[in-house]
């Protein structure tokens, strides 16, 4: 397995890469990998001949008072579990290597998708995830990157982004992968108390619920909104900061519930930022879902 730091590094392995015949598959992440991410990666050694995973905890994605300096790292563990998944390149560049004139001068902003839901408490978020994901996407050139769909905003945004640069870039979205009890897994779970690990556990559990509530009948996005808001209240440890109801490809607020919806909330567990979601794909009487995957057992 490759392990590099540089950007002319990873541009010319992947290059390499595509030079030999093969498809280069691309899987970045913030580190402090977990069964979600390494679900990720599995998906890419499986439709691609040269995996490739960043490793790079990116600043302009974090707002002053955010979590940048405590975020978790692990970068043994992390290479280790590339390793044993048969990742063959691992790209972890330092900030300066990333933005050699210091904060990036040039920032991709995606008009409509990035002001609500986490767009409006995180306002420079989104910008951030954007500018890093291009000069990524430009690095590894033509591929497959995969992106988790429990960030559902930043699924939409990326995979829009990529349409309209026309960027050599096929993305794909992941299912949710979940602890037994139903949790999202997520590199913040480990800032958790045991106390409110339990509580957390009501974010997936109301997404449940109002699943269950639509495949009964339900259509109008203010009752089920309501529904939602009362079962998360119903947590002292849990402070909702937003549930939306919306399309899920243009993240806009339907009037009546059809055709594919999401449904995504985020909360404050103590100190800690969550997030979750459900898509729905409504058809007439028929709904199913995407709630994602448990895991069988416990596990980082």
């Amino acid at each position: 397995m490759l392990h590099i730091e540089t950007k002319a590094q990873l541009r010319a392995a992947c290059d390499a890469a595509r030079a030999r015949g093969g498809r280069v598959g691309f899987v970045p992440t913030m580190g402090a990998l977990h069964d979600g991410h390494l679900s990720l990666i599995r998906a890419a050694r499986a439709a691609n001949d040269f995996v490739v995973v960043s490793i790079f905890v990116n600043p302009l994605q974090f707002g002053p008072s955010e979590d940048f300096d405590l975020y978790p790292r692990d970068l043994s563990g992390d290479l280790a579990q590339c390793g044993e998944l048969g990742v063959d390149c691992v790209f972890t560049p330092t900030v300066a290597e990333m933005y050699p004139g210091g904060e990036s001068l040039s920032v991709v902003h995606v008009n409509d998708l990035t002001t609500h839901l986490c767009g409006a408490a995180r306002p420079t978020h989104f910008d951030g995830v954007t500018t890093i994901v291009t000069k990524l996407f430009a690095l590894v050139g033509p591929s497959r990157a995969y992106f988790g769909r429990k960030d559902a905003q930043q699924l939409a945004v990326v995979t829009r982004m990529a349409a309209d640069l026309d960027l050599p870039v096929e993305v794909c979205g992941c299912p949710i992968v979940r602890e037994p009890d139903g949790l999202a897994l997520s590199s913040r779970n480990a800032y958790l108390t045991a106390a409110q690990r339990e509580s957390a556990v009501v974010l997936s559990a109301a997404l449940r619920d109002a699943t269950g509530a639509v495949k009964a009948g339900v259509r109008d996005p203010r009752d089920l909104t309501a529904r939602i808001k009362a079962r998360i209240a119903s947590e002292r440890e849990v402070d909702l900061e937003y549930v939306a109801v919306v399309g899920a490809h243009d993240l806009r607020p339907p009037d009546v519930l059809s055709g594919d919806v999401l449904i995504a909330l985020a909360a404050r567990v103590g100190a800690t930022r969550l997030i979750d979601n459900v898509t729905l794909m409504i058809h007439g009487d028929t709904v199913s879902a995407d709630l994602g995957i448990r895991l069988t057992s416990a596990r980082r």
